[in-house]
């Protein structure tokens, strides 16, 4: 895939994700330039929307609306039409820099009548009186722009239609003081911020998960101490029979015992299907973007470790990814939080210390899902990573995570329907 493509959330004020927007970024195109597809250079292709002709709306979005910048081009050639895409799903977002002649506005309206929403990027000229303002379901504002604060307090003294997105909230106290805003997204790094104070006890659930996990990381662990303490979880217990009797898993015969089962998945794959279950439960009370955020960027930095030249290393960047929200997770400083599990040095390095060989993967990554597309670049030059490899290994990360969350949903599923019967 020649171009890099990432899926920003959009929390509303309880911090319930509500919407995704689609950045994307060619990676042939010149550092410091404008990295949408307004720009010039790529002002009549949208290839953000072939890849979501192939794959659907679900991996990006799930259920939920999906913002997709769109051009002054792309309105007026009905680029949208002949689409097998759901356009109620759809928020085409258009650069409020825009003039707001008749044939735009014809254009945009024209798409409105088709279902789709639309989105304007920014303050247009003129204010609130622009009549593309008058076509927006959203309005983006940006929380570094020039003269934010008068912006949305204009927006909202006069009660525009648009939802208002804030982007780029720098962290959980600004969220925080914006939150209580009605009509009102928000996105930006607050809601992955490291844990620096503050601790809480934990459940005996996160105990026993923590356990688990403790031992799995271990160099050499007994399966034998495995079997005890996934026997005293109920829950531990049904994921691991369902993990080995399923298709994927491809045994000959049912397994029924857990010692059986864990004897036959022996150490490695004990050790991968006790930490996505594991983290997925420990995340339960924490935002679900959390749990997505911790599995993607496990798998994503799994795809990374041959491209970075770290293949030998390519479990430990799983483990890297997969905790490096364990202080979220755990409302705990990292330092705190790590102790709670068992890792090798280089993780440890990575997550506590963010610095080593390990850490240069995970950084990437912070980059990439903040859209920071300058950084990639940076990154992609001095490595000599071509960028057709790396939005391959983001798709191969995302498409994993929808199948895995897929399966996960069965599971719930069969168990509901276990429990009423």
């Amino acid at each position: 895939m020649s171009i890099l493509i990432a899926a920003i959330p959009l929390f509303d004020g309880t911090m319930t994700v509500k919407a995704y927007r689609l950045c994307d970024h060619s990676p042939d195109m010149a550092l410091n330039t404008k990295d949408d597809f307004r720009g010039k250079q790529q002002e009549f292709e949208l290839p953000s929307l072939e890849i979501i002709q192939k794959t659907g709306l679900e991996p990006f979005s799930g259920e939920l609306p999906l913002l997709l910048d769109v051009s002054r081009f792309h309105v007026m050639t009905g680029l949208m039409g002949n689409r097998n895409i759901d356009p109620e799903k759809l928020v085409l977002t258009v650069s409020a820099g825009l003039e707001a002649d008749e044939k735009l506005l014809n254009g945009l309206a024209d798409l409105k009548g088709k279902k789709y929403s639309i989105a304007l990027d920014g303050w247009p000229e003129g204010g609130l009186g622009n009549p593309l303002v008058m076509l927006a379901d959203y309005m983006l504002l940006d929380f570094r722009g020039r003269d934010f604060f008068g912006k949305f307090g204009e927006a909202k003294k006069k009660r525009v239609a648009a939802q208002i997105i804030v982007t780029n909230l720098p962290d959980m106290a600004t969220y925080n003081k914006y939150a209580g805003h009605k009509n009102t997204l928000f996105t930006g790094g607050f809601y992955n911020h490291p844990i620096t104070t503050a601790s809480e006890d934990l459940s005996p659930m996160k105990v026993n998960a923590l356990r688990l996990i403790k031992q799995i990381n271990a160099e050499d662990f007994e399966l034998r101490n495995i079997t005890e303490i996934v026997e005293r979880d109920t829950s531990l217990s049904i994921s691991l029979l369902r993990c080995i009797n399923s298709p994927a898993v491809a045994m000959r015969s049912q397994v029924e015992s857990i010692s059986n089962a864990v004897a036959l998945l022996g150490q490695k794959e004990i050790r991968r299907w006790a930490t996505i279950t594991i983290s997925v439960d420990l995340s339960k009370d924490r935002p679900s973007e959390i749990t997505k955020l911790s599995l993607m960027r496990a798998k994503f930095a799994e795809n990374l470790a041959g491209l970075f030249e770290m293949g030998v290393f390519q479990g430990s960047l799983f483990m890297t990814g997969l905790f490096s929200l364990l202080d979220v997770i755990l409302k705990k400083p990292m330092p705190e939080a790590i102790q709670e599990i068992a890792v090798d040095n280089l993780v440890l390095e990575a997550l506590v210390e963010r610095k080593g060989s390990l850490y240069k993967v995970l950084d990437f990554i912070y980059a990439y899902e903040r859209a920071d597309w300058n950084k990639v670049s940076v990154i992609l030059i001095q490595n000599d990573i071509k960028g057709e490899a790396i939005g391959d290994a983001y798709m191969d990360a995302l498409m994993w995570y929808h199948q895995l969350l897929d399966s996960l949903d069965e599971e719930e599923a069969a168990e509901a329907a276990a429990e009423t019967a």
